[in-house]
């Protein structure tokens, strides 16, 4: 019998970041769907997975003089970490035939189970060199570029999951609208099936019990769009454009999120902020929340995998568990955080030109560099942080993410916080790490000391780095916004900065959330670190047993499979 079979739940994502040496994400988008793979694997959920190969990743990020970000090709090779398989399906592209190719990674979970992991590929002899070039770069391009890409992992994903005998998946779950198209071989297939040449209601609703889509945008010009010529364009001739009124909502745009909408008996946001403001966006569609995790297994860093097994031993299968955190003596997770903090400070130390000490308070922030998440708040008045330096304690700041190559707003942030090292040294030390990922992510969250999050609400959709700092008894301090409006116990489990009202992102709303850090900084958390240490061990933990217990994805999960597969 062939296994493949088995399978009930296919996930679609552009992106997803499984190991260090699979280049194959950009973000948090593609982390998480890592984790939520892995997190299947553990669970048994007869899961399978479909995403592109991107044989030259997102981009290497290094930096040039005064910050300039530069971006490489990722270098690796598929054979070395992916098997080939023999599947080999077509899918039309601006009328020319387009053959694609699967190679498979299995993830396996903590028993022997697996979860196999499906990278569409188009660099075949056969194929145009444009057609060969689809599944080279992530997210890199023109809206045609883009778009064919889609119709590969939508509609190439469901055609080849049906050549590789997955033909009992009941529920295929699009993670953001990217994989929205797979609705319309979804559309062929029920149409073939029936025998019919015109798409009817039953047919519709067919689908719809079919599809599941999570959301991950909470601003309208995130969610990716097409004009409909160029959409027949690359599409061709297909049987759905004979209800192009359901697929095309904003004149002759084709939207995927709204095309995802349309097709989805479950439609979730990313915490429950998240939700309400996507129900606010879509008020004609029914939204719920699931809010995000992270993969306890795969986050935690060893000192502090070491400290559960020893006193919460069934923590990896039963993440809940770690809530008896609260039992963990202090001076056991004081050492555990000192072991990653001199790690990474002895990284910093030998790859850049600033002299970090192990004793000093240190702020952690990184995440991609984009002008919403305000990566260069905390640098708005460098008096004052002198000042706050002097008067309250010394700090040093970790900074790290890429900018997107589109994006010159967020390169330019980044050439500010570069300017700014020079400015602050004296008194607040500042380093920018290049190449932000899986593997320096590992190094950098549990490493400092508190995890900065500033983002102008509501566009933060969750949000997860922090509940990797969270499971690394890292506290976070963060706008709340996304998770943090979930996970924010002020002084327990952290710390807010300013309020959770919407902002249009004036300078002087800036100030004020500026303000309200610096406020915090200077008076809480700075004289609780270096005047009451026991105290702020006592926030440390409650991180780890409030927020680590709850924030992953093995509580996320359940709720899917509750809520949307089964």
């Amino acid at each position: 019998m062939n296994i493949n079979s088995d399978r009930k739940v296919a996930y679609f994502s552009m992106e997803i970041g499984l190991e260090e040496f699979l280049p194959t994400y950009s973000g948090g988008l593609g982390v998480l769907a890592g984790d939520t793979v892995r997190t299947a694997a553990d669970l048994r959920i007869p899961f399978v997975a479909v995403t592109l190969l991107s044989r030259h990743g997102y981009f290497a990020q290094q930096f040039g003089p005064g910050g300039q970000q530069i971006e490489q090709p990722e270098q690796w090779d598929p054979t070395e970490h992916l098997t080939e398989l023999s599947a080999r399906i077509t899918v039309h592209i601006e009328g020319r035939p387009v053959q694609l190719r699967a190679w498979q990674h299995n993830v396996q979970g903590v028993t022997d189970f697996e979860v196999p992991v499906i990278f569409l590929d188009s660099d075949l002899p056969d194929n145009e060199d444009y057609d060969r070039s689809l599944s080279h770069h992530l997210y890199s391009g023109d809206l045609r570029y883009r778009l064919c890409q889609e119709v590969l992992l939508g509609i190439g994903g469901v055609r080849m999951l049906r050549e590789l005998g997955y033909e009992k998946v009941q529920r295929f779950h699009m993670n953001e609208g990217h994989a929205a198209l797979l609705v319309l071989e979804l559309l062929k297939e029920q149409m073939e099936s029936n025998a019919v040449t015109d798409i009817t209601k039953e047919i519709i609703q067919t689908v719809k019990e079919q599809s599941v889509f999570t959301t991950h945008t909470p601003v309208p010009a995130g969610h990716d769009q097409f004009p409909m010529e160029l959409a027949r364009k690359v599409i061709g001739d297909h049987k759905a454009w004979q209800i192009e009124r359901e697929l095309c909502c904003e004149g002759k745009v084709l939207n995927m999120t709204y095309v995802a909408l349309k097709f989805s008996k479950y439609i979730n946001g990313v915490s429950k902020e998240h939700g309400k403001v996507s129900q606010e966006m879509f008020n004609e569609y029914m939204i719920d929340s699931i809010t995000n995790g992270v993969h306890m297994g795969k986050w935690s860093a060893k000192p502090f995998a070491k400290l559960f097994d020893k006193y919460i031993p069934a923590w990896r299968n039963d993440n809940f568990s770690l809530r008896y955190s609260l039992n963990v003596p202090k001076e056991e997770v004081a050492e555990a955080h000192r072991q990653c903090k001199h790690q990474l400070i002895d990284y910093i130390n030998s790859t850049s030109d600033v002299n970090f000490s192990y004793d000093v308070f240190t702020i952690g922030f990184a995440r991609r560099a984009t002008a919403y998440k305000r990566a260069s708040l905390i640098l708005s008045d460098p008096e004052r942080l002198r000042s706050i330096s002097r008067k309250s304690g010394k700090f040093q700041i970790v900074f790290a993410g890429k900018a997107h190559p589109a994006d010159y707003a967020g390169k330019d942030m980044i050439k500010y916080i570069f300017s700014m090292k020079d400015i602050l040294k004296d008194d607040v030390k500042i380093v920018y790490l290049q190449d932000y990922g899986i593997r320096l992510a590992k190094l950098l969250v549990p490493g400092v000391d508190i995890w900065l999050n500033t983002p102008r609400p509501p566009r933060e959709a969750s949000g997860t780095s922090g509940m990797k700092a969270a499971v690394n008894a890292v506290p976070s301090f963060s706008v709340p916004d996304g998770w943090w409006i979930e996970g924010c116990v002020e002084g327990l489990t952290g710390w807010a900065i300013g309020t959770s009202q919407p902002q249009q992102g004036t300078p002087r709303e800036d100030m004020a959330d500026a303000e309200s850090l610096y406020g915090k900084l200077e008076t809480i958390i700075l004289p609780k670190f270096y005047n009451d240490y026991d105290g702020y061990l006592e926030v440390m933990r409650n991180s780890i047993a409030l927020n680590g217990s709850f924030f992953n994805t093995q509580r996320m999960l359940h709720e899917y499979v509750y809520k949307a597969y089964f």
